[in-house]
Parts: C-alpha cells; structure tokens; sequence
C-alpha cells in the first residue's frame, strides 16, 4: 500500500490574463497558499508555460522546478488534452475544435492533426527533462457521433475508427516509451475513449503497449452512471493519474444522461466543487491507498455554482483530510503471540 500524495492543483480551469493566475511565478505563489502541494501544468498554456523551450533546455526545467520549489512545490505531472484533443477530430466538430491550434491551421484538419502530433512530441520530451513519468492526455474522437446505434451502425465502422485512432497513437507511445513517460488518457465522454469497454478495444489494438495508461476522475462515470469503485479495481494496474473532482446525477422525468441539451446548471448530470456533489471519494481514496496507487491525488476543479477560488480552498483541504496515511502495524497485533512451526503443525493437528 502507498500514501497517497497530494494535494495538486491542475491550472487549466485557473489559468487567466489577471493576476495572479497570468504568469506561472505568481500562481505559484496563490496555489502554495492556498494549500497545495503541486502543480499539474497544461502544456498548452503558453502564459505559464513554454513547451518547445522546456522540450529541448535543461535550464529552463531547472530553474521551473527551483522557482517553485522556493513555493514549496512540485510539477506533479503535465497535461496535453488540447493536443490529444485534434489528435482525431470529426469533421462534424472541425469548426470547433479549431480554436485549439493556431489560426494559420485553422480550416486544415490535416496540418492541425500534424501539429498536435508534435506538440505531443515536444511535451513527453519536457516531461522527461522535468523529471516526470506520467503525462495526461485525450484520445481525440472519430467514432463520438456514432455513440447511440441509430441509425443503425454499418458492420465495421466502430473497428475501423478504432484502427485508425491506434495508428495515430502508436507513434507518440513510442516516443513517451522512449522518454519513460506513460500517456495516461482520461477516460472521458465525447471521446472515443470513454469507457473501460473502449479503452480495452484501444489497449488491444496498441499492442497492449506499456505507456497506455489511465487518467482517472470519477466524476465522468457519475454522469455515464458508471460504477467508478469497480473501475478502480478492474483497472487497478493501468490507473496512473488521478483527478479529483466530484459531481452529481439527480435524473428526472424530464431528462437523465443526455441532458436534454441543457446548460450545466438545467442538467441531471453536472460536474460540482469537491464535498458538494455525490462522489463517494472515501471509498476511491481507500480503493486507491489499497491497490497501491503512487501518483498525485490532483484537484481538477469545475462547478456549475462555486466560485473557483473558494473551490480551490476547499478542494485542496478536502483532499488532504481524505489522504490515507497508511499504517505500519496491524491493528490486532496486541492479540498476537509468537508462534513457531512446531506449534502450527500442533494447531493443525499435524504429525
């Protein structure tokens, strides 16, 4: 069993053009007192953080990890969701999805495609300078339209998507292989990876390949009313990164899973501040400690209703007092007696 670490903060949902969340130094500041004890770096965000420099300058991850260190905190992992993101886009959410590359790629799925490819690239290789093995990404999606079998799926579709999308990924596993860094992709709806179901097909289609791994927030399957304690135990092995975030599914008779098209705070499903929603995080942190998990127990915080910083606050108490600080005794030990083999053999009624 390990202790869990944490807690971290991932900055994605924190990151702004005002101070303190515009430059690195300054949220390091904010996010040391508040209560954290790292910091999950999107890889994307260029006002905190300068991928190609940290892919290719030693120095530059140095005096990173110096700076906040002088915080009293750590890179716990980096984040690339954006660039897994247009990894595999469908054409119906082209237009979409093109705010996440820069405007010279825009309307040219191909060259965003490649681009991503290489930001991923960029980012195993400051992963690895950094001196970090996980790194947490999306799977991108071909086959997310095709979701409900109506009308009904043509024989091959869901395999081929799923060939296609291995064969995108198999190239950036080989390089965090080669970095020592696993790609830990968040198991999460709209992408293709969504489920444990389709991370198997994924898994079986990469060759079983030892740097696909998991990113795992129990929030998502509380919307897909998936139970999140068994994942834990099926995918004990493969779960290397952990977003703690919570949420709540209050169905009625109006609308369940698929919201109804509603905004966040109109849906049966909505992502809620940690201790607001109906997560069981006792059971997680206990499931978690008992397998083994050695990663950083990491705040991803969205609500519908809370401010961020007063989520931020209580989010990263919330997640010290639900740490486990594992135990080096057995609680009945004072029962205990020395036994010798001559004595079992005698308890057992053996000769």
């Amino acid at each position: 069993m390990k202790t869990l670490k944490g807690p971290s903060l991932h900055l994605a949902q924190f990151s702004d053009d005002a101070a303190p969340f515009n430059s690195l130094p300054a949220i390091a500041d904010w996010a040391a007192k508040t209560g954290f004890k790292a910091l999950q770096i999107p890889a994307w965000d260029s006002r905190l953080f300068d991928l190609a420099t940290a892919a290719e300058s030693q120095t530059y991850c140095d005096d990173l990890v110096g700076m906040l260190a002088a915080h009293g905190l750590e890179v716990s992992e980096l984040t690339t969701h954006i660039f897994g993101q247009l990894m595999a886009v469908h054409p119906a959410y082209d237009a979409l999805c093109d705010s996440f590359a820069p405007p010279a790629l825009h309307g040219n799925p191909k060259a965003r495609g490649e681009w991503a490819h290489q930001q991923l690239l960029l980012a195993a290789k400051a992963s690895a300078r950094l001196g970090l093995t996980e790194m947490g990404t999306f799977s991108g999606s071909l086959a997310w339209p095709y979701l409900f079998p109506f009308p009904q799926r043509p024989a091959g579709l869901i395999e081929t998507a799923f060939d296609e999308l291995a064969k995108r990924w198999l190239p950036i596993l080989n390089a965090c292989d080669e970095q020592g860094v696993n790609l830990c992709y968040e198991i999460h709806p709209s992408e293709d990876l969504h489920d444990g179901a389709t991370f198997e097909m994924f898994h079986q289609r990469v060759g079983g390949h030892p740097r696909c791994q998991i990113l795992f927030d129990p929030s998502h399957f509380v919307l897909q009313q998936l139970n999140y304690l068994d994942c834990i135990d099926i995918y004990k092995d493969f779960i290397r990164m952990f977003h703690v975030k919570d949420a709540e599914f209050n169905p009625t008779g109006r609308q369940g899973i698929y919201g109804g098209y509603q905004s966040w705070t109109e849906r049966a499903g909505r992502f809620r501040s940690l201790g607001d929603g109906q997560v069981d995080f006792k059971g997680i942190f206990s499931r978690l400690t008992q397998h083994g998990y050695q990663g950083w127990a990491t705040l991803e915080w969205e609500c519908c209703l809370k401010h961020p910083q007063d989520g931020a606050r209580e989010g990263a108490a919330f997640i010290r007092d639900h740490i486990i600080n594992v135990t080096d005794k057995v609680f009945d030990d004072f029962a205990g007696a020395p036994v010798d083999q001559q004595q079992i053999n005698a308890l057992l009624g053996l000769r």
